[in-house]
Order: structure tokens, then C-alpha cells, then sequence
């Protein structure tokens, strides 16, 4: 065996397919380590990767913070719903022609409903006064029937019959059964008032119940005469009431002036009764009556407008035969 001589050495030659390969091969690994060789460059060149800030951002904490007031909080659950749906609606009737289909459905389903056989009013009864005021209650109504209860004014209605003279208070109301039931309270007439527009019927308050064409219609109620006598018609009670005694003799009571009261009595008779305290006036003439049978005598007037000197005013023959008797008494005669 011969010694290798290095500087003699030779490789083979490889076969030119052999070799192109293996220099395929070899690029494919200097590729490969050159592109390891930059990632590690690369990765060392760039700065290594932040771990992930887990604060919000400056706008979410804004809102964090403003969805804690409450105020806003009622803002977006309650106020903004409504203002978004009332933005639709005005949108949507901003339209002219939206507006008018929107009147007329409503108008359609309206009249709809007050039409219903439920709601139809067929009737009036009308109680508490006479067969007479409850005609003119009716007139006065004005209703049409059969109408809807939505289409009646009850109000224009009570405005009118409260309007008579002879209703005091009235009620109304829809019964069941399709009834206009009117309550009507009355006013009773208590006095009988002769003035400027002739004979009239008056309440215990002094208000106008009915025009009347005679006395005789009413002979049980008292009489009052005079301009006023209906603004002091509760006075005019008062005094009836204390003539107790001589009630049956009255046949009426005067208003003079406007101020004061004469009572006119039968067999021509009158108590003129003063300004102030006419009640105490006449509760003396009944003592003097009662005493001294004073309203039986030849007495036409009994004069108390001054109650500090009672005045007495004699028939003609009364004073004829005053005179005789004091002629008498002087020694003159009367022929």
C-alpha cells in the first residue's frame, strides 16, 4: 500500500448530473441558512413586542364615566325611545296627506263607535215638577231623538232649563237604556207681588216663578205691592210671621219709598211701620191689641214711623163723635 501523498491528491470528477445537483442542493441550503441568518437579524434589528394595555381607551372610559350618572342613564332608557318615536310621528305627519287619511279613519272609527245601539239615547223623563213646567222642561231641552249620548250638551241643556224662572235646580244624566233622565227641583211660590209688570209669583227667596193674570189664582199666598218689595221679601216673611195674632185680618204688606213697610189690614186698616226695627213696631201694636183691643176701635191708621210717639188716625164718625165729646166736656155744641 502506497502512502497517500497529499499534494498529489485529486478528487474525482463527479458525473455532470451528480454535480448539478449537488450544487442545487448546496444553494438550497445557503438560501435557507442566509434567510435564518436575516430572521435572526431581523428579529434582533426590531423591538421586541409590548404586552397587550389592558386600560381603556380614552373615549371608553368617557363613556364608562357618563353611563354612571343618572341622569343620562334616564336619558337613554327613557327620554331617548320617546324622542326618537315622536321624531317618526312628526316625520310622518309632516305629510299633508298622511294628516288627512289620518283624520278621516279617525273620524270613520269615531262615529263608529258613538253609533252603536249602546250609546243611543231614545228618551226623556223628566221628574220632580208639574205636568205643565215638565213640557216647557222639554221645549227648552230641544232634544231630537233617537240621538248618541256623545253628541248631547248636557251643559247647553242645564244652562237652559236653569234659565227658567220657575226651576230652582235641575240635574241631568243618561240612565241605562238609552233614558235622558232630567231632575228638575221647583221653586214654590210663597208671596204674590203686584208691580210694574202687574202680578207675579215670587220664591221665599224674592225670585220670579210665573206671571199670573189674577189675584184669585193664588188666594192662600200673601200679597206684596210696591217697587222693591221682591229685594226684601225675606223681611216681608219675617213680619207675617210676628203678625201671628192679626194674620188672618192681613191682606197684604206695602213697600213705601223703597224703604220701609205699611200693613194693610181689613175693614180699611194700616200699620205704617218705621224704617228701622218694623218687627218690634208691630210686636207692640199686637200687645195694644191684645190689651186694649185697639184694632177693633174706630181706628183707620196706626202710625209707629216714629216708635217714640205712636200716632192713631180715627175714622170720620170716630172723630165726629171725638168732638161732640170733648164739646161736651167744654160746653160747646155741634150742631
Amino acid at each position: 500500500m502506497q502512502p497517500i501523498n497529499s499534494g498529489q491528491f485529486r478528487p474525482a470528477p463527479l458525473p455532470p448530473t451528480t454535480a448539478r445537483r449537488a450544487v442545487d442542493g448546496g444553494s438550497a441550503l445557503v438560501s435557507e441558512a442566509v434567510a435564518r441568518v436575516m430572521g435572526g437579524r431581523s428579529k434582533s434589528v426590531d423591538a421586541p413586542a409590548l404586552p397587550r394595555d389592558p386600560a381603556p381607551s380614552r373615549t371608553a372610559y368617557r363613556m364608562s364615566r357618563l353611563w354612571l350618572t343618572p341622569s343620562f342613564r334616564f336619558f337613554m332608557r327613557r327620554m331617548a325611545p320617546v324622542l326618537g318615536i315622536a321624531a317618526c310621528v312628526a316625520i310622518w305627519f309632516a305629510d299633508a296627506d298622511h294628516r288627512q287619511n289620518f283624520a278621516d279613519s279617525y273620524g270613520a272609527v269615531k262615529r263608529e263607535v258613538q253609533n252603536r245601539p249602546e250609546f243611543m239615547v231614545k228618551l226623556m223623563a223628566v221628574d220632580g215638577v208639574s205636568d205643565g213646567l215638565a213640557q216647557t222642561v222639554r221645549d227648552v231641552a230641544h232634544v231630537e231623538f233617537p240621538v248618541s249620548s256623545f253628541e248631547l250638551d248636557l251643559e247647553g241643556m242645564m244652562e237652559r232649563i236653569e234659565g227658567l224662572d220657575a226651576v230652582a235646580d235641575v240635574g241631568l244624566r243618561v240612565r241605562a237604556g238609552g233614558i235622558l233622565q232630567v231632575d228638575v227641583t221647583e221653586r214654590v211660590p210663597t208671596f204674590v207681588w203686584r208691580g210694574p209688570n202687574g202680578l207675579e209669583l215670587l220664591d221665599h227667596t224674592g225670585h220670579r216663578v210665573a206671571q199670573i193674570d189674577s189675584r184669585l189664582e193664588f188666594p192662600n199666598l200673601p200679597l206684596v205691592a210696591g217697587e222693591g218689595a221682591n229685594i226684601m221679601i225675606a223681611q216681608a216673611a219675617s213680619i207675617l210671621r210676628v203678625s201671628g195674632p192679626i194674620l188672618p185680618r192681613v191682606r197684604g204688606l206695602m213697600r213705601i219709598g223703597e224703604r220701609r213697610w205699611d200693613i194693610v189690614l181689613d175693614h180699611g186698616q194700616t200699620i205704617l211701620l218705621p224704617e228701622k226695627n218694623p218687627i218690634g213696631a208691630l210686636a207692640q201694636v199686637i200687645a195694644l191689641d191684645q190689651a186694649q183691643d185697639l184694632l177693633d176701635r174706630d181706628v183707620t191708621h196706626v202710625d209707629l214711623r216714629n216708635p217714640s210717639r205712636p200716632t192713631l188716625r180715627l175714622t170720620e164718625i170716630a172723630h165726629d163723635d171725638m168732638r161732640k165729646i170733648k164739646g161736651l166736656e167744654l160746653g160747646v155744641s155741634f150742631q
